[in-house]
Parts: structure tokens; C-alpha cells; sequence
């Protein structure tokens, strides 16, 4: 017998003899990004003209003072006296203040602002100097508030979802009936509603403050719409899943603890992840209940300075810096379950 010369082919080349193959062909890219940007210069161009028909004077520079800026608080002597005393720390005066009992107190001022000289008799409220330092502006307190609201209230929704989602697939007709009661009557209602409802009548019943009433009410929201997606992610695990745990002598909250909802989160996360995103953006309504959050602040800034389109504009980048941040985060979180599989 001849030997059998034939070889395999070499990695990547095509075997003319066997026959016609199928041949994968790359499109180039480059026409679709020459069009994306075209798309977005011409948008960016109708927005520029549109604004220059606009008779408005932007004043950006005004919006920085409203990130931080530098106060300047007046010291002022408490009582009726005079300066014993006067030394100098660095850029700082220290006086010694003795009132017209004898007691003594020491205060501190930015010694190129001071008022006084030693030995000068003073009254209660006399102005010693002034001390200049950095303070958060309206923006920026308004961004902390929305965020420490968002994440209290993304918390308790996660809890109230979870909790609800199983409930609605319990054997139980009870629990099933009350889960989906919360779950209709919450998704069919506006957020704004709920908020009047939680703050005006449940925070008057219970005497709560606007802060518990507005987590409150932007928890209950959420966990309803979480509730449907843990339900969904429960559901689309197959049930031999369950079965198998369960032979293996696992109860039901082993199995559901340790098998079922592991896997379900990683299908919910997507999902999960942008109803939380929305609910930072939801958290803007409970202005109306005068909870200083970003919203609202940018509301004041505008009634003071009347620099409406660009105090809009500002709060807009800034839900949106946060939002792209979460995007970001929850789509590293998806790339480590996917090599965790």
C-alpha cells in the first residue's frame, strides 16, 4: 500500500480541492464612523445655530462659585471687653480676648484682616478680623444629598424587590396576592403622587421627616419595578436546577440561597442596573417636598442669578457624569460574572 502523503493544511489557508468553501468577508468600518461623524458635526452645528438665534447672554463664569468658593466669615469678640493680647502664627493673628469679669478666650483671624491692636476696649459683636476658607457650593451639596438619597434609597428597594419577587412565586396564594397588590398599585401610579402620599399623610401620621418620607417613597417605587425583574430572573433559571439542589438534600432556602439566585443575578444585573440608574434621576422629585438635593439647588441658583440655561445645563452634565459612572462600573461587573462562568 502507498503511503498516505496527504497533510493537513496549514491554519488559516483554503482547501481548493474539497469542494467550494464559504468565505468570510470583514466590511470595513471606516465608512460607518465617517457617517457617525458627520451625524454628530451636524448636530452639533444645528445646536450652534440654534443657540446664536437666541437673544440670551450665557455667563459661564458665574457657574464655578456654585461648585466651590471661598467665604470670608466675620470674627467677632462675644461679650464686652478688650484685647490683652496679640501674637502671630503663620498667616494667623491669635488674640486674647478678657471680658470685663476676667474670663479670657482666645480667637483666631487671617492677621492681614485684623481690626483691633492690643489694649482696645470693645463691645459684644465688635468684628476682630475675618477668616477666608473653601466651602462646597449649592451644586455640589445638592449632588452629595442626591446621591446619599439614591443609594439609601437603592438599598431599601433591593431588599423590598427581593423579598417581593419571591413572594410573588411562592406557593402561597396570600403572599402571591399582596405581592402582586404592591406591585399594580405602585406601578400604576406616578412617582410624584406617591411621594405627596408618603410625605403629607404618612409623614404626618407617623410624624417622619422629609428625608425618611422621600427614601420611603422612592424605595417602595423601586422595589416594585425590582421585584418584577428578580421574579423574571428567578423564572428563567430551569426548574431542574431547583430539582437537582433539592435531591441532593439542599431544602428550598439552601437551594434558592446557594443555586437559584446566584445564577439569576447574573442575568437581572442589566436590567437591575438601570432601574437603579433611573432612580437617581426619579430622586430629582422630591424637590417638591423641599429636600435640597441637586435638583432643587439648581432651582434656587437659577431664581437668584436668573442663569437659567446654564445652571440647567450644568445639573443635566452632572446626572449624567454620575449615571455614565454607574454604567461604567455595572458593565465591569458584567465583564467578571462572564469569566466567573
Amino acid at each position: 500500500m502507498p503511503e498516505d502523503t496527504q497533510q493537513d493544511e496549514p491554519a488559516g489557508r483554503t482547501n481548493l480541492t474539497e469542494g467550494p468553501t464559504e468565505l468570510t468577508t470583514t466590511k470595513p468600518l471606516w465608512p460607518w464612523k465617517l457617517l457617525l461623524a458627520v451625524i454628530l458635526i451636524g448636530m452639533a452645528a444645528g445646536i450652534w445655530g440654534a443657540v446664536n438665534r437666541i437673544d440670551y447672554t450665557w455667563r459661564w463664569n458665574r457657574v464655578p462659585q456654585y461648585f466651590f468658593y471661598e467665604s470670608e466669615e466675620s470674627i467677632t469678640i462675644p461679650f464686652d471687653g478688650r484685647v490683652e493680647q496679640i501674637r502671630s502664627e503663620g498667616r494667623m493673628a491669635v488674640l486674647t480676648l478678657v471680658s470685663e469679669t476676667g474670663d479670657k478666650k482666645e480667637a483666631r483671624v487671617e492677621a492681614d484682616t485684623l481690626r483691633v491692636e492690643e489694649g482696645e476696649e470693645l463691645f459684644e459683636g465688635d468684628a476682630l478680623g475675618f477668616v477666608h476658607e473653601w466651602r462646597f457650593g449649592p451644586l455640589t451639596t445638592g449632588l452629595w444629598t442626591t446621591l446619599w438619597l439614591s443609594g439609601c434609597a437603592s438599598a431599601l428597594a433591593l431588599v423590598i424587590g427581593l423579598l417581593t419577587g419571591l413572594a410573588r412565586i411562592s406557593r402561597n396564594y396570600t403572599l402571591r396576592g399582596l405581592a402582586a397588590l404592591y406591585v399594580e398599585f405602585i406601578r400604576g401610579t406616578p412617582l410624584l403622587v406617591q411621594i405627596f402620599i408618603a410625605y403629607f399623610f404618612v409623614g404626618t401620621v407617623f410624624n417622619l421627616s422629609r428625608n425618611v418620607a422621600g427614601i420611603g417613597a422612592l424605595a417602595i417605587f423601586a422595589g416594585a419595578y425590582v421585584a418584577e425583574i428578580v421574579r423574571a430572573g428567578i423564572q428563567s433559571i430551569p426548574k431542574g436546577q431547583m430539582e437537582a439542589a433539592r435531591s441532593l438534600g439542599m431544602n428550598a432556602f439552601q437551594a434558592m440561597a446557594y443555586i437559584i439566585l446566584p445564577q439569576a443575578f447574573k442575568r437581572i444585573l442589566p436590567p437591575l442596573a438601570g432601574q437603579f440608574i433611573s432612580l437617581i434621576k426619579d430622586s430629582s422629585l422630591v424637590s417638591v417636598i423641599a429636600i435640597t438635593d441637586l435638583t432643587k439647588s439648581g432651582r434656587e441658583i437659577i431664581t437668584s442669578t436668573f442663569a437659567t440655561f446654564e445652571i440647567w445645563l450644568t445639573v443635566a452634565a452632572m446626572y449624567l457624569v454620575v449615571t455614565s459612572l454607574m454604567s461604567q462600573l455595572v458593565f465591569y461587573m458584567e465583564r467578571r460574572l462572564a469569566v466567573s462562568d
